[in-house]
């Protein structure tokens, strides 16, 4: 599918939101803004997304599937959701969904044959207070009874609306989806009505019964634009500017002379222990030749010994082939075995590889 060049301009001003190198936090928005136009997140909105965001379509996917409000396959203009969780549940939410199920004809999340209504039961709306709850496009129905919600989903398949007991006027998923997106809802007076439900007041009521209420906070302060409110942090950061005292001039600091910081007029020596901790400590507790000065009382510098016996050999490999079991092909784990044999008769005949003294361990022809 193309997608019209609205929401490619929508998406565009989506990423803008974010920082340049931190674009793909758009994605969760840019899934809102391709369902507002399919109805769904089908395939390819995945694949707009993805490609407007640099990502494959496995990480698109993965968080389209996570997430329960973006539908993968299509849905009805209007989507019931019924609690069936504990408290909804006990309050008759479990009768609402099953009176609903039976009357469209339809089960969990499927969608009835005009395309109206899809209809899904929800584990919790958060709203326990008001159980049992059911809504439409996430707009709430409170204390709902199973013919009332028969009356709700009856007036929306003959094209009504009706008004939700708390929150803005119903619009259907897809304009739903807009608003999720982050764009304001368009509609001439959209926003106009509803209002707070009686347990939401309670809280209210009784925190101005007994005196609680937020230090320093003015119910009638107004809410400033985004716009308005940079530019009052502007002026604030330029006032806090200002009121810095202006910082003093640099004093020139003549460098101390070695006797006066040391006591002494003898030349700077670098200290013999320039190394970092880490590498003394590596050092101390395994010493090779390349350690100029043992680092701990004790500390033995290693010496070269002499090469060990062929018959040494054979009991290493011995030893070390006992300790290591054939792997799952029936081979010695390691090495081959014919390399291992061909070596060991090479050391007991007293010629190397390269044909030199045994006794020349390194193969430079210089004897240990």
């Amino acid at each position: 599918m193309s997608f019209s060049e609205t929401t490619r301009a929508r998406a565009r001003e989506i990423i803008a939101r974010y920082p340049a190198d931190r674009s793909r936090s758009a994605l969760l928005p840019l899934l809102h803004l391709v369902q507002s136009e399919e109805g769904y997140v089908s395939p390819a909105g995945v694949e707009f997304c993805a490609e407007v965001l640099g990502l494959n379509k496995a990480q698109v996917g993965a968080v389209a599937t996570f997430y329960t409000m973006y539908k993968r396959k299509p849905t009805g203009e209007y989507l019931v959701s019924v609690c069936t969780n504990t408290m909804c549940d006990v309050l008759g939410g479990q009768k609402v969904y099953d009176t609903l199920a039976e009357h469209l004809g339809v089960g969990h999340e499927e969608t009835t044959a005009d395309g109206k209504i899809t209809l899904e039961h929800a584990e919790c709306l958060a709203a326990c207070d008001y159980g049992p709850v059911m809504t439409v496009n996430y707009d709430f129905f409170d204390n709902v009874e199973p013919q009332a919600a028969l009356d709700v989903v009856e007036e929306l398949r003959v094209g009504g609306r009706p008004m939700p007991t708390r929150g803005a006027r119903l619009c259907t998923l897809k304009e739903m989806a807009v608003q999720l997106a982050g764009f304001a809802d368009e509609r001439d007076g959209a926003v106009a009505d509803g209002g707070p439900g009686e347990p939401s007041l309670r809280g209210l009521r009784l925190a101005e019964q007994h005196g609680v209420s937020v230090p320093g906070f003015d119910p009638k302060t107004p809410i400033r634009s985004k716009a308005e409110a940079d530019r009052a942090a502007a002026e604030e950061k330029a006032k806090a500017e200002a009121a810095k005292p202006a910082p003093e001039p640099a004093k020139a600091v003549e460098p101390a002379r070695p006797e006066a910081a040391t006591g002494s007029t003898a030349p700077d020596v670098k200290a013999p222990d320039a190394k970092s901790p880490q590498v003394r400590t590596a050092e101390t507790r395994q010493p090779d030749a390349g350690t100029a000065v043992p680092d701990a009382p004790g500390t033995k510098m290693p010496v070269d010994g002499p090469a060990p016996a062929p018959r040494d050999a054979r009991a290493a490999e011995a030893a070390g082939a006992a300790a290591n079991p054939p792997a799952g092909d029936g081979k010695p784990a390691g090495d081959a075995a014919g390399a291992q044999e061909r070596n060991l008769k090479e050391a007991e005949s007293g010629t190397g590889a390269d044909g030199g003294d045994p006794a020349d361990a390194s193969g430079t022809g210089v004897r240990k």
